[in-house]
């Protein structure tokens, strides 16, 4: 069975160029890419039912990283624009909802998760906003996996930051990654963790940038 590759890593394109070199016939380096319902886009050198589209189909020595990157960027921006437009619209409705900018929404997922709804830290944090699991309870959120729950939850305690701050969105970005006890006991100051100063760098940068759901 030929190996699958998953195209975000590059150690795993460089493998597929080898794999290609390998073949001892020029021109049977094929690939062929395929999507999954989770978004996924995979990479075979045969076609199956999981990747029916033929992305390359050059000899192994004329295989580059650069002809992967762009071509499987193509295929996946054509295949994802309707879970994005998607997406972009629940946030929209969520924050409109909850009353605050969705750009709020967007530069905070931006850097907690970079959009991805899978994602979990190393501290139990879940999803596109990164719910701690006291923060989904805080909200009555049970499943923080859920796109809809985990945004809703994110953004209602963002909303309730910018109340108890009074509005001062460092503060509220502050207290969203350390916790707002925590901004509270540095004087209603950003403390002084590394982590938490980055992170507020960050989020206030794409907030001057407008953040827009993009791939």
């Amino acid at each position: 069975m030929a190996p699958l590759f998953h195209p975000t890593s590059r150690l795993l394109r460089t493998a597929l160029i080898c794999t290609c070199a390998a073949w001892s016939l020029p021109g049977v380096c094929q690939i062929y890419v395929g999507q999954s319902a989770g978004g996924a886009v995979t990479l075979s050198n045969f076609q199956s039912d999981h990747t029916p589209q033929l992305l390359l189909a050059s000899v192994a020595d004329k295989v580059t990283t650069s002809q992967i990157d762009t071509k499987v960027k193509l295929v996946a921006i054509k295949a994802n624009k309707s879970n994005t437009e998607e997406l972009r619209a629940l946030i929209d409705s969520i924050a409109e909802a909850v009353d605050i900018a969705p750009s709020l929404i967007h530069a905070v997922i931006s850097v907690e998760s970079n959009y991805d709804a899978k994602a979990i830290s190393p501290r139990g944090a879940v999803g596109l906003m990164q719910l701690l699991p006291a923060t989904a309870r805080r909200f009555g959120v049970t499943n923080p996996l859920i796109e809809r729950d985990n945004i809703y939850a994110g953004a209602s305690y963002l909303k309730w930051l910018i109340g108890y701050f009074n509005g001062d969105m460092e503060l509220v970005l502050a207290a969203y990654n350390a916790g707002e006890q925590a901004v509270v006991k540095a004087g209603r100051k950003i403390p002084m963790y590394p982590e938490t100063q980055a992170y507020v760098r960050r989020v206030m940068e794409n907030l001057k940038t407008t953040v827009k759901l993009s791939l």
